[in-house]
């Protein structure tokens, strides 16, 4: 027996993302897609309502370049890279020297936040225009026995008295404005309150490095250009006073520490110099001493022209060797001798000792008296050059410690904007929105790339499937059912409550079944007898919807029709054509009654019918028995059409049975419930029991925006009929 299914190739673009039929997707979720959508919109507008708003404080310093003290001022022409260097003031201002002054200034390690009803309490008391309560605390101090982060519960009583609790108290605590409360693990002084008696704040202790942290967390500093040295500071809070403040702190004390390192700095070279001079000045007279008593020997020689002038050279080099002497000893705190700084002056040491040596071959030549008399006056002049110099620099020092101002200066003070910076409302509202529409955008695409059922008649006849009818649910029908229940039913209700063909013939789905009578009137003249076999791939396919109204419609042209409900599982059209399942196949089949006792004459409809009776403990071997092929030649000879319902073929192995005394068998596929693999296992399950499927139904196929734009031939919905019938 050859098989239906035949392996025609697949079309070139079966494997291609059809764009339509993805636009036609979203237009059939639309629901979903603008419910997805609305609640995320929602949730964000709710979000930037009652959202804390948080300000921002901002302030400008400007670091300057540094200034070196009074014994390296002259280094600055010297220098290669003069311009400021901004990271390091920035990690100085991170620190937590200077942030650790800023919270012991202003207290940070008390945490106060008013109590509100969780998650909504403060974005309500906000948008009803309730004042927000001021706390001012003093000293804190709290220990907690558990080691836990400890906190009070402060509940006001009027503007000069509080009571505190918590579970760190053994009990209530009264205490008063203004006065330190001391008792166990507490110390507390409250400095001010603005609150409506019965306000509670909750009063946390912090660690001072987590303070440092928490403010480290919401400051942050920016430099304004490369190299410019102008730093923007920021700081982020609730509480716009408080930032303020904070950041005034912040900039103070970085201001102070630079100050007092200049004045550190000064009073360190002035210390140097207070060593120096008194050797110096030592040095100074031993020299004079030995210079007049050698004139007193020699008898006053006084010195020649070219000694003169060879003296000055000399005393002019030695001058500036010890003036690089006190430069390298400054040089050498700042730069190591890699550094182009400390090489520059390293070349200009070198230069003059080169010309010293010049200057010394120079006086060699000379007499043996001017000689002594030039190295004496030498050393007197330098002393005296040199000792001169360290005092004119000593006043320089104290002044400059006594008037330094550092190489920071504050060019805007704190000042909060008045508008929060965050939430930024319609931000936010935006992202909940396209979030919201992406996320159900995603949720759309994913079900239809995960989905695998049968979605359009293509993918049977891509198999080698004849599809012949397409069934539509009948939309009539479902509103029936809403209106009578105020709900709609399941599958199986829908079809339990209603015969279609006799209640709505000119529905669509009766239409798409009429089409099916006109195919199998074709499809069965060259079948070997008149029993038509329609059988499911699963359950709730809707083979039983389709074979009693098929029966019904073909009932209508004149012929003699007897409907079989094989299905002895779980059958119901008794139920649907309102009759007992009383002397049914199953009681024929087991010898209990005659085939006329068991056929009922159904006016209604036109045709006959054999319900399934007792449900039996051995469906299939009844169903195999000589009493069933009897009764099928039986009603072959006196019926027009012998149509049979039967059960699932994937769930049991009845429809195989029945399947070989039946002419025609078709198959009853649900659209998006079976999937293409399913059909084509059924279909070869019956050919493996040697039956034949001719084609299957398409049933339940729901009217979309999808299979319009993907498959528009295949799209239905129009009507041939008088508005007034």
């Amino acid at each position: 027996m050859s098989s239906v299914i035949s392996n025609k190739p697949a079309t070139p673009d079966s494997d291609e993302i059809d764009l339509g039929r993805l636009i036609g997707e979203l237009i059939d979720h639309r629901k979903l897609i603008i419910s997805v959508t609305a609640v995320f919109t929602v949730l964000a507008i709710i979000y930037a309502l009652f959202a804390t708003p948080i300000y921002q404080a901002d302030a400008l310093i400007q670091v300057e370049q540094k200034q070196g003290n009074a014994l390296i001022n002259s280094l600055s022409q010297m220098l290669p890279d003069s311009q400021p260097q901004s990271t390091p003031e920035i990690a100085l201002l991170q620190s937590r020297m200077v942030l650790g002054k800023t919270v012991d200034d202003l207290n940070l390690q008390a945490d106060i936040e008013q109590k509100y009803f969780p998650i909504f309490g403060r974005g309500w008391a906000r948008l009803s225009g309730q004042k927000q309560g001021q706390l001012a605390i003093n000293r804190l101090y709290l220990v907690s026995p558990d080691g836990k982060t400890p906190q009070v519960v402060l509940t006001v009583d009027d503007d000069h008295h509080y009571h505190i609790s918590g579970k760190i108290l053994k009990h209530d605590l009264k205490g008063t404005v203004g006065e330190l409360l001391t008792e166990g693990g507490v110390s507390l002084m409250v400095d001010r309150i603005q609150a409506q008696p019965g306000t509670q704040f909750y009063v946390t202790y912090l660690t001072r490095l987590d303070a440092i942290n928490s403010l480290l967390k919401a400051f942050s500093v920016a430099d304004q250009g490369k190299d410019t040295g102008m730093l923007n500071l920021t700081l982020g809070g609730a509480n716009p006073a408080l930032i303020k403040d904070t950041l005034n702190s912040i900039s103070d004390n970085y201001l102070a520490q630079n100050i007092a390192r200049q004045a550190a700095q000064d009073a360190k070279s002035l210390q140097f110099l207070s060593q120096q001079l008194p050797q110096v000045r030592n040095d100074l007279d031993n020299a004079e001493d030995k210079l007049n008593a050698y004139r007193r020997k020699s008898d006053s020689v006084d010195l020649s022209l070219e000694t003169k002038s060879a003296l000055d050279q000399i005393v002019n080099v030695d001058n500036q060797l010890n003036e690089l002497t006190f430069r390298e000893a400054e040089i050498s705190q700042l730069y190591t001798k890699s550094h182009p700084t400390y090489k520059a002056l390293l070349e200009k040491r070198a230069v003059l000792e080169e010309e010293k040596g010049k200057l010394n071959k120079r006086v060699s030549g000379m007499p043996a008296t001017q000689q002594e008399v030039l190295r004496l006056s030498r050393d007197v002049d330098s002393g005296r050059a040199i000792y001169m110099q360290l005092l004119n620099r000593q006043q320089e020092l104290s002044i400059a410690k006594s008037s330094a101002i550092g190489n920071v200066r504050i060019i805007d003070d704190a000042v909060t904007q008045p508008q929060p910076v965050k939430p930024k409302k319609v931000i936010v509202v935006l992202i909940g929105l396209v979030l919201g529409a992406f996320l159900s955008i995603g949720i759309v695409l994913l079900r239809v790339f995960l989905r695998r059922g049968i979605d359009s008649p293509e993918q049977l006849e891509e198999l080698g499937i004849n599809v012949y009818a397409s069934v539509p649910v009948s939309e009539w029908l479902n509103k029936q059912n809403v209106a009578k229940t105020g709900k709609l039913k399941t599958r199986k209700q829908v079809e339990w409550g209603s015969f279609l063909a006799l209640e709505n013939p000119a529905d669509l789905a009766i239409e798409a079944i009429r089409g099916l009578r006109t195919s199998l009137h074709f499809a069965m003249m060259e079948a070997s007898n008149n029993i038509l076999m329609i059988s499911g791939a699963s359950p709730n396919a809707g083979k039983t919807f389709i074979s009693s109204n098929l029966a019904a419609i073909l009932a209508q042209g004149e012929q003699r029709i007897l409907f079989i409900d094989a299905d002895m599982r779980k059958g119901y059209t008794h139920k649907l054509f309102n009759t007992g399942f009383e002397n049914g196949l199953s009681d024929l089949l087991a010898g209990k009654t005659t085939a006329e006792q068991c056929i009922k004459k159904l006016p209604a409809v036109n045709f006959d019918f054999i319900s399934r009776g007792q449900l039996p403990p051995n469906p299939v071997e009844l169903l195999m028995h000589p009493r069933f092929k009897q009764l099928l030649e039986w009603a072959s000879e006196n019926y027009d059409l012998v149509m049979i319902d039967t059960p699932p073929i994937l769930a049991v192995t009845d429809a195989a049975v029945v399947g070989r005394y039946a002419g025609t068998t078709l198959l009853v596929a649900r659209f998006e419930q079976n999937t293409a693999k399913e059909i084509e296992v059924s279909v070869k399950r019956f050919e493996q029991s040697g039956v034949e499927v001719k084609g299957c139904i398409l049933n339940g196929v729901v009217k979309k925006a999808s299979s319009y734009y993907g498959y528009g031939y295949s799209h239905y919905g129009y009507s041939y009929s008088d508005k007034k019938d």
